[in-house]
């Protein structure tokens, strides 16, 4: 067990867990080898921001990387992918997200990921006290399957945190201003009326961008702003280093 592990177990009342346990085996897997040029674009490239995160779904020029094609044809099997990045300061687990299709991360510096699964959600609500903390190294490549619910990492030193993001292409863009509204009206009524409208599918309440479904905590405004369902259960949680 590293030293920064240790500490992390100790300041914390949440148990953090390694990648390595058997409770990881449902959420995703580590996968095999070193990722040198996206790891080099990422310490020569980009910056943490001097306050919350940063992601941008897509850069081109990790795009044109040798190791992204590795990722969209072994990886996705051939399926077109976007290749960017999360930097931040996060330190909560304020929200949750899921895709379909697996999600990849490679760590570019130490950080934490707090993880649930969908099938945890009941009625458009998850309940923080199931989820799970794990640690992931420097250096380290992840999958995240689709059923696996995330949201940024959480930072685990002043400085903050780089994650390289790899999604299937379109991911995390702009729905169509007219489904955008409608959804939206169909939250509002769930709010006002507690059920949905005849004939949603709840999952439907949850979609805020394209291929992504996120539960907001009701402490997070600016998520709920965008349209986010405030359906995170419990405390908003914050993780110590």
């Amino acid at each position: 067990m590293s030293e920064l592990l240790q500490h992390l177990r100790e300041v914390n009342t949440v148990p953090i867990h390694e990648l390595s346990e058997e409770l990881f085996k449902s959420y995703g897997r580590v996968l095999p080898g070193q990722f040198p040029e996206l790891m080099r674009y990422m310490e020569e490239y980009t910056e943490i921001p001097a306050e919350g995160n940063q992601y941008v779904a897509s850069i081109p020029e990790m795009e044109a990387l040798s190791e992204s094609a590795y990722f969209q044809d072994r990886i996705y099997g051939f399926m077109p992918i976007e290749v960017g990045y999360c930097n931040g300061r996060n330190t909560t687990y304020n929200g949750f997200e899921f895709h379909k299709g697996s999600e990849i991360n490679i760590a570019v510096t130490d950080f934490l990921l707090v993880l649930g699964h969908t099938w945890e959600i009941g009625n458009c609500h998850y309940d923080n006290k199931n989820a799970k903390v794990f640690f992931v190294p420097k250096g380290t490549a992840i999958e995240m399957y689709e059923t696996t619910l995330h949201l940024s990492p959480i930072r685990v030193n002043d400085t903050g945190f780089k994650d390289v993001v790899i999604l299937p292409e379109g991911t995390n863009t702009p729905l169509p201003a007219e489904l955008k509204s409608r959804i939206r009206a169909a939250s509002e009524e769930a709010a006002r009326t507690g059920k949905l409208p005849e004939g949603t599918d709840p999952e439907t309440l949850l979609l805020l961008q394209k291929n992504k479904w996120v539960i907001s905590h009701p402490d997070r405004k600016p998520l709920i702003g965008q349209g986010a369902f405030p359906g995170i259960i419990g405390e908003n949680t914050e993780l110590k280093y």
